[in-house]
């Protein structure tokens, strides 16, 4: 039978069945790791995410003989194509069967509705935010994923480049093997760094502290940080206190690092995590029954993968050497508590200086993902 595309009405039990497709596609799938169920069911909620105050969006389910068999999202982020002059959608939350039909309606619905509303190219995958998961997986698809990244078939690529989209940029992931001690030379560095700068290493053991003293300066600095980079649109500060609300109070603060000067003004932050991808594998994204007992295990016990999810220092002191300062503390506690391996969240293949950072280590490029643009 033909392939129908529906708009998914927002609510929350309509994006609730858009999200768990996106979920059972991969079924017995040993590399995906779904994100948390309520998590994306929020991000696309209008009545949850603060993204829809400037971002338009639609979903799309696809549907052969009634059940379903595709999923996509267009996003229209208004706020960022007013600083950049570009009449430019984006698709994310994509997934279908191997299927040039099913793919072809799918894009089909994106990109009218795109039109419709002025745009005259689309990219993606992207979110709303880059907080949001982004990149299209190229390389590394029998690699597991991590919970901030994209799992996709392999076939994925090779249907939206039949539709005609083109490289527009590509991301690199890593994975760090931790070493015995942490290097000489780092340890030199860092230590030559906070002397000369007058800078020190602060530690939390309280997620409402760490929200009072620098919640906010740390969202403001990522701002800052990533201001330049690939399809960034900056946090508004109704996003903050969503994200500081939503973030702030599950990580594991002893793997955060804040780097702060003299007047205690924050400098640079580096946070990791836990792996939770094993977790969210056997939940299948769900916390109940015993998803929360999983990723509760996987927080607090032995875990020997840590995820790097951010590193961002001020622009006046990048190329200064301060990323070494987050090795230095947090090496230390990677070693003590039998972390072995290291997974890096997105770098642009073309950010040479984020990628110097790892030559202190044993590394393999694993994974590459890729952002896809075209003309409407």
């Amino acid at each position: 039978m033909s392939v129908t595309v529906k708009a998914v009405e927002p609510t929350k039990k309509e994006i609730k069945k858009y999200v768990k497709f996106g979920i059972d596609l991969y079924d017995g799938n040993p590399c995906f790791v779904p994100t948390l169920v309520f998590d994306e069911v929020h991000t696309l909620l209008p009545s949850k995410n603060p993204a829809y105050h400037y971002c338009r969006a639609q979903c799309f389910m696809a549907y052969r003989d009634g059940k379903p068999v595709g999923r996509i999202t267009a996003i229209i982020n208004d706020r960022l194509n007013e600083s950049t002059g570009r009449k430019e959608a984006r698709f994310g939350f994509v997934d279908f069967v191997d299927d040039d039909e099913v793919c072809d309606a799918l894009f089909a619905a994106a990109e009218g509705w795109a039109r419709e509303r002025g745009m005259t190219e689309i990219i993606g995958p992207m979110g709303f935010t880059d907080m949001d998961r982004e990149g299209m997986l190229v390389e590394g698809f029998d690699e597991m994923g991590t919970m901030a990244t994209i799992y996709n078939y392999d076939y994925y690529p090779r249907h939206v480049g039949r539709l005609g989209y083109v490289k527009d940029t590509d991301w690199v992931e890593f994975r760090i093997t931790i070493p015995d001690k942490v290097p000489d030379k780092m340890t030199r560095i860092a230590e030559i760094v906070m002397k000369k700068y007058d800078l020190r290493i602060l530690k939390y053991t309280s997620a409402k502290k760490i929200k009072a003293d620098y919640g906010h300066a740390l969202f403001d600095l990522i701002n800052e940080t990533y201001a330049d980079l690939y399809g960034y649109c900056t946090l508004t500060e109704q996003q903050i206190d969503y994200y500081i609300d939503m973030y702030l109070s599950i990580l594991r603060l002893e793997y955060v690092s804040v780097v702060v000067d003299r007047e205690g003004k924050l400098v640079g932050v580096g946070i990791s995590l836990p792996s939770l991808s094993e977790a969210l594998r056997k939940s299948r994204g769900c916390l109940f029954p015993l998803g929360w007992m999983r990723i509760l295990k996987a927080m607090k016990g032995h875990n020997d993968v840590i995820d790097l999810l951010l590193i961002a220092v001020k622009p006046e002191f990048q190329s200064k050497g301060v990323n070494s300062l987050f090795f230095y503390d947090l090496l230390n506690l990677y070693i003590k508590n039998g972390v072995r391996y290291a997974e890096t969240n997105l770098e642009l293949e073309s950010n040479s200086q984020v990628q110097s950072q790892w030559e202190y280590f044993e590394r393999r490029q694993h994974r590459r993902r890729r952002a896809f643009r075209k003309q409407l």
